[in-house]
């Protein structure tokens, strides 16, 4: 899980979709602006299905991402790989982290760890379950910062605003925080682009590159696109799919979300020309911080720049 030799790019992004049903206006644009970071560095993009939460897998959902990336124009470097076929890579990690004391069984219910608000700093079983969970132990004061492109220095007392928290579930499914950084150190990803939805993830994630001995890439997290109630759009009924079949204007619609001037080349006329011209003219310094409406990715329409 060591990064890659120095016959690796300077730059390796990644975009990681869960295959939970098609690619929509919220997720293209984390496709976009990972791909334009990778690219524009002159770095690789690879491509990552992120399916270790397999309950809520939807068939065909994976295929269909993938044709979406295409026709948008967005092509990959290597080979796809998924996390339903890396279980012991996970599992090595995990008996790690056992081994040295860092992980340990938990039998605590959600109900039971209601009383704390969620926040597991011990156990408080009432009895031994036959499934317990595995937690990562975090110790007090355990304070993570970093420093975000989008975002800024940002800190986080893991301790008291996440606790102790989980790398195995008691259905046996492997937590996503511990599947993510084995993962993008096995790639040898150098740029984590994604939602501002896990900017809060990245101290847990960063705490267990330490606890394994990996390195710890740059991060940028890129303004959430909100539904009409300011609900993530992920999660919303408005997430419906882009058209893969005109892909053009959406891609206008979510550069200007990524806080772009608008690119009014008349020669692009396909996705292909159209990323040729946008990763020359890129500025991630333009980078928007704030959410945006889902609106914003569909009629093209003006964005604030960072605030």
């Amino acid at each position: 899980m060591s990064r890659a030799s120095h016959a690796s790019p300077a730059c390796r992004g990644r975009f990681a979709p869960s295959p939970t049903g098609p690619l929509h206006a919220g997720s293209m644009l984390a496709a976009l602006g990972s791909w334009l970071m990778a690219r524009e560095a002159g770095g690789e993009w690879l491509v990552r299905i992120e399916d270790v939460d397999q309950p809520r897998e939807v068939a065909g959902a994976a295929a269909s991402q993938l044709r979406t990336l295409a026709r948008f124009g967005l092509q990959h470097d290597g080979e796809i790989v998924s996390q339903s076929q890396r279980g012991a890579l996970y599992r090595d990690a995990l008996d790690r982290l056992i081994g040295s004391g860092l992980a340990f069984e938990c039998h605590c219910s959600r109900a039971e760890l209601a009383a704390t608000g969620g926040i597991h700093r011990r156990c408080v079983a009432a009895s031994r379950r036959p499934d317990p969970a595995i937690r990562l132990r975090v110790r007090n004061d355990c304070e993570i910062g970093f420093d975000d492109l989008v975002h800024g220095h940002v800190r986080q007392c893991v301790d008291r605003e996440v606790g102790d928290f989980v790398l195995l579930r008691a259905d046996e499914l492997w937590a996503y925080q511990l599947a993510v950084v084995v993962d993008d150190a096995a790639q040898a990803i150098t740029d984590v682009v994604r939602g501002g939805d896990l900017l809060d993830s990245t101290p847990r994630q960063i705490l267990l590159q330490r606890a394994l001995g990996l390195p710890t890439p740059n991060y940028a997290h890129l303004p959430l696109l909100l539904d009409s109630h300011g609900h993530k759009l992920s999660k919303s009924d408005a997430a419906s799919p882009v058209h893969a079949s005109d892909p053009l204007p959406t891609l206008h619609a979510l550069w200007r979300c990524l806080g772009q001037a608008p690119l009014s080349d008349a020669s692009m006329r396909t996705p292909v020309e159209f990323l040729d011209v946008a990763v020359h003219a890129f500025q991630p310094s333009l980078i928007p911080r704030h959410a945006l409406p889902a609106s914003a990715a569909v009629h093209n329409t003006a964005t604030t720049p960072r605030d």
